[in-house]
């Protein structure tokens, strides 16, 4: 957590505001926080409102009242709006990626990747508002039309993380728009400026006043968007813990919810598999935005006879990783978000080596010296000769940590894949065809790869997993518009009469 009493010596902070019905306003609460550079922490990014419930009430209040006139507005004029966002964020990217990185760590490559894919999302999804199609169908009585519609939710309550600054938001944010819903974004604490740049994007898209508002801060103003009456959806992505408190808050007010939690991937390697093509694909999957992604590659599942070999392989591989700020190009693993993850993720280091008995094959330091002594930074780190039932091989670490598992036929291998809490994302490396369909029928995940890593999800699928990931929903592709829309089924009757449907006999 960004310390709200932190101040620089260096030039001066620039201050970033809430934005409510079309104002961008300061909290009521008159608290800031700073926004800190996990590559260098004396670098402060921008100082932003520590909101409130009041703030959070003023913006609901504001998207309630816009919400008719939205509504109202056809939706391909809506969507119209929504491709000037995407030019927008297009012409805006390069300086996009730079802040993101500066606030968030993610090295420059992957930061571009992240603002592409709100790019992307926006393009495609806008793309709905003439195709929000509903359906007709007979009726079982004559004279008589029947057909269902899509009618928006209402006003929608989005709460963000930090891994995704920009991605997540927009996954979030336009298909609620292009469905005719109002919105209140809780913006992820630790990467605010993200989301102000693209809040900032929809004032110059013209989205009107008070259909899209944001308010900055922690979990005060969180939990007072969950347990707001008026707010008729939550849509989450975070921590399991988080998102079973906020099911269960929603649930008392019969709100519509939308989780996105956690994840423990893995990769199967056959024995059959090009093993440096699956070391590259683990590197990937593994360390990837440092491991701070919920389809990260953090089980390897390997075949004992190429066990060794991979093991090799892959951990020369990972030693030769460049550590470093995301803003220097030749980085190709950043800093994890701020302390308190890197204390988590170093307990994790700890449980593996001296709770589960693991062998620490490389890795496992935080490092401090030099140009790292400012910032959180873990050595990417490899775990071999793990058991699929030790707590690395079962928990989300949600950081640089992978464990390599054995196995010795494909079904173990598929037990072990699904033998966890968690059914996001998994993988297989096989050049048997046979195999590779094989797993994609009996792996539990949301989403399967072959012969390649657990991330890269694309706009147009769905995209969400089983168990303990999430409730059922699924963000992206046309799927997401079952969250942000209910359907209403239509009736016109033009016999003249009254028919009473499954009642009546109809004459032939």
């Amino acid at each position: 957590m960004a310390n709200t009493k932190q101040e620089t010596t260096k030039k001066t902070v620039k201050k970033y505001y809430n934005y409510i019905g079309g104002e961008w306003v300061k909290s009521s609460s008159g608290e800031w926080f700073d926004n800190v550079n996990p590559a260098d922490t004396s670098d402060i990014v921008g100082r932003f409102p520590a909101s409130n419930e009041d703030d959070v009430n003023a913006a609901v209040a504001a998207a309630k009242s816009a919400a008719t006139r939205w509504r109202r507005t056809p939706a391909p004029k809506r969507a119209e709006i929504l491709f000037t966002l995407g030019e927008i964020l297009r012409k805006n990217k390069d300086a996009f990626t730079q802040q993101m990185t500066r606030e968030m760590g993610k090295v420059l490559k992957e930061a571009g990747g992240d603002v592409q894919e709100a790019i992307d999302c926006t393009y495609y999804t806008a793309g709905e508002g003439r195709r929000l199609h509903g359906f007709t169908t007979p009726a079982e009585m004559p004279n008589k039309f029947a057909m269902c519609v899509r009618q928006p939710v209402g006003l929608c309550g989005l709460i963000t993380p930090f891994n995704f600054p920009m991605a997540i938001p927009s996954w979030k944010l336009i298909p609620a728009l292009v469905c005719g819903n109002t919105v209140v974004i809780k913006s992820g604490e630790d990467v605010p400026l993200s989301t102000i740049n693209l809040v900032k994007s929809c004032e110059e898209a013209g989205i009107p006043k008070g259909v899209v508002n944001v308010v900055n801060g922690f979990g005060e103003a969180g939990a007072a968007l969950v347990d707001h009456k008026d707010v008729r959806l939550i849509s989450f992505t975070g921590s399991t813990s988080t998102g079973r408190r906020i099911a269960e808050a929603c649930a008392r007010d019969n709100k519509i919810v939308s989780l996105e939690m956690g994840g423990k991937n893995a990769i199967i390697v056959m024995d059959d598999a090009d093993i440096d093509n699956a070391v590259e694909g683990s590197l990937w999957g593994a360390f990837g935005t440092s491991g701070q992604r919920c389809t990260a590659s953090s089980r390897l599942v390997v075949h004992k006879k190429i066990y060794k070999k991979f093991c090799e392989k892959l951990v020369e591989r990972v030693k030769k990783l460049r550590v470093g700020n995301g803003l220097d190009p030749r980085t190709e693993v950043g800093p994890v978000i701020n302390e308190r993850a890197m204390e988590k993720i170093h307990g994790y280091i700890e449980i593996g080596k001296i709770h589960d008995n693991a062998t620490l094959a490389c890795g496992g330091n935080r490092l401090t010296k030099g140009d790292y002594k400012k910032g959180y930074f873990i050595e990417p780190t490899v775990f071999t000769d793990v058991k699929p039932g030790m707590r690395i091989g079962q928990e989300e670490i949600f950081g640089p940590v992978t464990s390599v598992i054995p196995f010795s036929t494909l079904d173990e291998a598929i037990e072990i894949v699904n033998g966890v809490a968690y059914g996001l994302s998994s993988a297989i490396y096989t050049q048997d065809v046979n195999q590779a369909f094989y797993a994609m029928q009996e792996l539990y995940t949301g989403i399967c790869y072959v012969n390649s890593a657990t991330i890269g999800a694309e706009v147009h699928l769905p995209f969400g997993g089983t168990k303990g990931t999430g409730n059922g929903h699924r963000e992206a592709g046309t799927q997401v518009l079952d969250i942000f829309t209910e359907w209403k089924a239509l009736y016109v009757d033009y016999s003249g009469k009254l028919q009473k449907a499954q009642i009546d006999e109809v004459e032939i």
